[in-house]
């Protein structure tokens, strides 16, 4: 199975769907990697803040696949913003996994009313540019935030990882990312189950002999963006990375537009957030 990449605007490659593993134990990391690595994909999202990048470091270890065909994201957490903090967690980040370099590492949360995310930025930068890291970016950023990291450092995030889903499609949050040139990145891209009752989705996916979730993926690819869906079930894994043989027309991507709703948020405001 050929994923496509995306090109960042640092000119690192990014395969457009991967595994996202999210609550997932750590014990049973590396058998869900190996069976992810083995359907086909070369793209694994995992943070600190998960408490398992230790088991799939682990899985990537005993797969088989070399390191440099498989593109691994961690991400930065919450209390440990502030530049010297940042290297030392990212430190810790990458004795866990195992490696040499990681390729790409994100922010997780801006936590504005701590106001240390452009410290942590900064550091970013310079494991970046020390070649630890191949791409940065940030999560549930707000365009003020990228606004102000840009401001100070010269330096847009190569991704923003976002909620993204049909009942929260995020538009006007896209459009900045577009005008900035960072790339969009959607996490819970299924709305954690929403998206498989839908009638519009499940109309779409009988035409093409699909499932609602592969629908969805679809769209999000079809818009541009990157997304990462959670599975440890193999069938599931296997299904939703089967969605590059049919695409969805004009009017089934507005049909899909129309079942975005201002109540559809899931996870918390990024601007009050504070975990």
């Amino acid at each position: 199975m050929s994923v496509p990449t995306l090109t960042l605007n640092d000119g690192i490659k990014i395969p457009q769907l991967g595994l996202g593993v999210w609550k997932m134990d750590d014990a049973d990391a590396p058998a869900i990697i190996e069976n992810a690595l083995d359907a086909g994909y070369r793209h694994i999202d995992t943070a600190a803040a998960y408490g398992n990048e230790a088991g799939v470091g682990r899985g990537i270890a005993q797969s088989g696949v070399a390191r440099e065909d498989i593109f691994v994201t961690s991400k930065l957490w919450n209390d440990r913003q502030g530049y010297d903090e940042t290297k030392r967690a990212f430190d810790e980040t990458m004795g866990k996994l195992g490696f040499d370099y990681l390729d790409l590492y994100l922010i997780h949360w801006p936590m504005p009313a701590k106001d240390k995310y452009v410290e942590a930025w900064k550091a970013l930068i310079e494991l970046r540019d020390a070649g630890r890291i191949r791409a940065i970016g940030v999560s549930n950023f707000l365009p003020d935030h990228l606004e102000r990291l840009i401001e100070e450092t010269g330096e847009a995030p190569a991704i923003n990882q976002i909620e993204l889903h049909p009942r929260f499609q995020q538009a006007a949050q896209r459009e900045v990312h577009e005008k900035l040139g960072i790339t969009t990145e959607c996490w819970s891209p299924l709305g954690q189950g929403e998206a498989l009752s839908n009638p519009i989705l499940t109309e779409i996916a009988a035409r093409y002999g699909k499932s609602a979730a592969q629908v969805t993926l679809s769209w999000q690819i079809q818009l541009g963006c990157v997304t990462i869906p959670k599975s440890a079930n193999h069938e599931r894994m296997r299904e939703n990375i089967d969605v590059f043989d049919f695409e969805l027309t004009e009017g089934e991507m507005a049909q899909i537009k129309d079942i975005d709703s201002a109540e559809g948020r899931i996870g918390p405001d990024p601007a009050t957030a504070d975990f």
